[in-house]
């Protein structure tokens, strides 16, 4: 019965930090801390992986350039995690795109980098900070361009 509990109360706090809230995972329901670690490392991983509308192939593609141009993102899996984040964050920093703490958080100052890198490369984008369709679609042409 413990057993049953337990995995009753950690699928609760998961789904109550799934959700955004920890209303669900109230002092009622507390998980173990093992457990509670588990599962936030598991939502701050999902949180942190922003494709900007990368299909996986694509954002592979975006990974191998920024390898390939000297910036390591990590694991070229098709998931831009803090790493690859971090990658492009030092190539915009070193062009003179970029003056924030290179954190791998995607932020209007990461898109704003962004923004501007596509423009170098053919795109006519307003330098807003907002990853809106048009800014995506840049984003998706140009990773498209590259292979591994």
């Amino acid at each position: 019965m413990r057993a049953f509990t337990k995995a009753v109360v950690g699928v609760t706090a998961a789904a109550g930090i799934a959700v955004g809230g920890l209303a669900t995972a109230g002092t009622a329901t507390a998980t173990p801390a093992s457990a509670q670690q588990s599962v936030s490392a598991q939502a701050a991983v999902a949180m942190a992986m922003v494709n900007l509308g990368l299909d996986t192939a694509h954002a592979r593609s975006w990974q191998c350039w920024l390898r390939t141009t000297g910036y390591d993102p990590g694991t070229i899996d098709g998931k831009l995690g803090t790493n690859s984040w971090k990658a492009a964050q030092r190539k915009f920093d070193a062009m003179g795109y970029y003056d924030d703490p290179i954190d791998g958080i995607v932020g209007p100052d990461t898109i704003k980098a962004l923004q501007r890198y596509l423009n170098l490369h053919g795109a006519d984008l307003d330098v807003d900070g907002i990853a809106g369709p048009q800014t995506r679609s840049e984003f998706w042409d140009f990773a498209g361009t590259h292979r591994c």
